[in-house]
């Protein structure tokens, strides 16, 4: 819906504007000076728990990925939030405390915001970060050889839907919880302690691991090759993908990239769906120099951040997972 703007605010006319429209990445990046440059987002959605406490930390760690995706660090956040008047105010307090939890673990702090009337309630963060305009990661980069790493686990969004489905069970729930909740921060800082080979890197939010890494192909441009038996899930996740619990994203997802997506003769349609739904507060997905894989997997370790090794970039174009 943003592409006709880019007409309006074409990339020649704004030479600090370093990310921004021209491209289809994580965050926009705005440069202030040689040393220094902000990065600017915004993210909210309706309540995919139903603890108010957990959905405003969810919320809000899924808003600050962004910046952690971009390689920049958290300062300063304001709330975005619609609610119906009818809500209990001790309701929204809880929302708004899980949030100001997350962004005081990110190092930032929460200066203000703005609330209006809504049926549905959703919250978020409009969030800035700060970054040398030197050291910005962004999507586009991935070269043929590199060697692909996936910091969390997939399928919360279909575990989420099967709780609101009421069909959940109550350990898988909670481990889709916590995982949501963690902030993508190590796995950022981790990155920042290799000078080179890490070509791009992009999170996993709502379109998906397919509609995300196919942002990154058709940005580097190359081809990333997935194996679907080194790819991590969730607790329950396939489970709930073998009923056919996805949510209206998945459909959605799979219109708008599966033109860049091969699967090959052994990956079932229970699992391409799966695939193609619609993650909350996902892991980074990171390009990496093979050279840098072991001094990336060393800076992981020590960091204590989860990772896994779940494919490859090679010539072409698009995704293929086999």
């Amino acid at each position: 819906m943003l592409r006709p703007l880019r007409e309006t605010f074409q990339m020649r006319d704004y030479p600090n504007l370093l990310v921004g429209l021209g491209q289809a990445d994580d965050a926009a990046v705005y440069r202030v000076s040689d040393e220094l440059a902000i990065i600017q987002t915004v993210d909210f959605f309706p309540p995919v728990v139903d603890d108010p406490y957990q959905y405003g930390a969810i919320a809000a760690a899924n808003a600050m990925s962004d910046v952690y995706a971009m390689g920049g660090e958290v300062v300063l956040a304001l709330n975005i939030a619609a609610f119906p008047p009818k809500l209990p105010g001790e309701i929204l307090a809880e929302i708004f405390r899980g949030g100001a939890d997350k962004v005081k673990e990110a190092g930032g702090v929460i200066a203000g915001g703005h609330t209006i009337d809504d049926e549905e309630p959703k919250y978020g963060l409009c969030v800035t970060g700060l970054i040398h305009p030197d050291q910005v990661r962004t999507k586009g980069g991935a070269r043929p050889g590199d060697t692909l790493l996936l910091t969390k686990p997939l399928g919360v969004g279909i575990v989420t839907t099967a709780g609101k489905g009421g069909v959940a069970d109550p350990a898988h729930m909670a481990a889709a919880i916590e995982q949501m909740a963690q902030l993508n921060r190590r796995a950022s800082l981790a990155l920042q302690t290799l000078s080179d080979g890490v070509h791009a890197v992009t999170d996993i939010t709502g379109f998906a691991l397919l509609g995300h890494s196919a942002e990154m192909a058709e940005q580097s441009p190359a081809l990333l090759r997935f194996r679907l038996d080194r790819l991590p899930f969730t607790p329950g996740a396939v489970a709930y993908a073998e009923q056919w619990l996805f949510p209206a994203g998945t459909c959605r997802n799979e219109s708008y990239y599966e033109h860049l997506v091969r699967f090959g003769p052994h990956v079932s349609e229970e699992m391409q769906q799966l695939l193609y739904t619609p993650e909350t507060s996902g892991g980074l997905l990171i390009a990496v120099d093979p050279a840098r894989l072991v001094d990336l997997q060393a800076a992981f370790q020590a960091a204590g951040q989860s990772y896994w090794v779940v494919g490859d970039v090679i010539q072409g174009l698009g995704i293929e997972v086999t």
